[in-house]
């Protein structure tokens, strides 16, 4: 699995001198790490350095380094606390290296500073292509481009089960949110990974002419422009990259490929929300460790919750538990809450009910049915008042001024 942080200090890399090294540190040299010793990635020279899993690293020696790429090992804690020390004690950008490292232990690598998480042995394309990515975003920082990444945020929207009305939701809400930001001179993007019946696109009237497929397609070409020429503008000022027109297989592509549009849409965009497939797939899964949020759309309904428990089985099973998670009922109607309370929710999701959504059929299908947001079609109703509400819950949970 490769990772790119959309958290990484991109200040972290600095302009080196033609000679300055990325410097190995692994335990061993094994199968095909051994071709990379006196090679280059990247333009960069690889010094390999043999040290134990628990051996300190003076930050000192990386100071004059173009990066580093530290060993890590998911049994051995004391190598985890090694790297996460010395990320807190260096600027040079650090790539992380672990045999099969578990979707745990690549997330919290990367919540910890690393800008990647590479697998071992190490591959020459891999580390080219990882190294590469950290210049990139270099060149970008210093010449203004993407957002800073404490302004890059994702947000994950998992549907309990197919037909919660989750697009529906996503779309006005996402409408609202890029509005909102619009005033603080922020962008926000909608991403539709629902590669096989996403229709993000349709429920605001937008008609691209480019799509998921197209990024997908771009492979190792994929960077901020090609996003952003991808994208559509509606508007609220929201910014929506469509899912593929035609239907294309769920699993067809690499969690690899997938991650690198997440995380290359956060950093043009800043807030950008992910709408995932109903069915889980390893991309899927991978996105969602990406995730600073996520929004779990469920109906207040018995089968609803229990599909929605389902769902943070699965992601706890992986791993993923201690995610930032927002439980939202939608389609909501005061005459449910008699039979399924609160407290009933927070004993099966281990998660209270954040927002409720009313339900407004009417007002939600006269808003699709013109390609345009609810306040358009009726200027005060409860539903968008309920969205509004969202609105700023999830503004608080990104530590975003409203």
């Amino acid at each position: 699995m490769t990772a790119f942080s959309q958290n990484q200090t991109q200040s972290g890399w600095r302009p080196q001198r033609r000679d300055a090294p990325v410097r190995l540190y692994l335990t061993g040299v094994q199968g095909d790490t051994a071709q990379l010793v006196g090679v280059r990635a990247a333009g960069l020279a690889l010094e390999l350095n043999l040290v134990p899993f628990t051996d300190w690293i003076d930050p000192d020696e990386l100071s004059g380094a173009a990066a580093a790429v530290i060993q890590v090992d998911a049994a051995t804690p004391a190598s985890i606390k090694r790297f996460q020390k010395l990320a807190r004690s260096t600027d040079r950008p650090l790539i992380a290296a672990a045999y099969d490292p578990p979707l745990a232990l690549v997330r919290s690598l990367l919540r910890t500073g690393a800008c990647d998480v590479l697998p071992l042995p190490l591959d020459l394309a891999e580390l080219e292509s990882s190294l590469q990515q950290i210049q990139q975003d270099s060149a970008a920082s210093a010449t203004g481009g993407p957002v800073s990444a404490d302004r890059s945020k994702i947000v994950t929207v998992i549907k309990a089960t197919g037909g919660v009305g989750a697009t529906s939701l996503m779309a006005q809400l996402s409408a609202r949110f890029a509005a909102s930001e619009a005033r603080h001179g922020r962008e926000v993007c909608l991403l539709d990974l629902d590669v096989q019946f996403g229709d993000a696109a349709f429920q605001l009237g937008l008609h691209p002419s480019l799509s998921v497929a197209d990024l997908l397609a771009a492979g190792s070409r994929l960077d901020g422009a090609l996003v952003r020429a991808t994208s559509v503008g509606h508007d609220s000022g929201l910014q929506l990259i469509a899912s593929p027109r035609e239907l294309m297989p769920i699993e067809g592509h690499s969690p690899d490929e997938f991650i690198h549009i997440v995380d290359t849409a956060a950093r043009e965009f800043g807030t950008t929300f992910v709408e995932l497939p109903t069915n889980w797939t390893n991309w899927s899964l991978s996105v969602a460790a990406r995730s600073d949020l996520i929004l779990v759309i469920a109906e207040l309904t018995i089968p609803s919750i229990n599909r929605a428990r389902r769902q943070l089985d699965l992601l706890r099973s992986e791993g993923l538990g201690d995610l930032e998670f927002r439980i939202v009922i939608n389609r909501f109607d005061k005459a449910q809450a008699r039979t399924i309370r609160n407290s009933d929710v927070l004993e099966a999701l281990g998660h209270e009910i954040a927002q409720t959504i009313a339900n407004d059929p009417a007002t939600m299908r006269a808003a699709t049915d013109r390609g345009v947001t609810i306040d358009e079609v009726r200027r005060k109703s409860a539903v968008g008042k309920d969205i509004g509400s969202l609105d700023a819950i999830i503004a608080a949970a990104l530590g975003l001024e409203r």
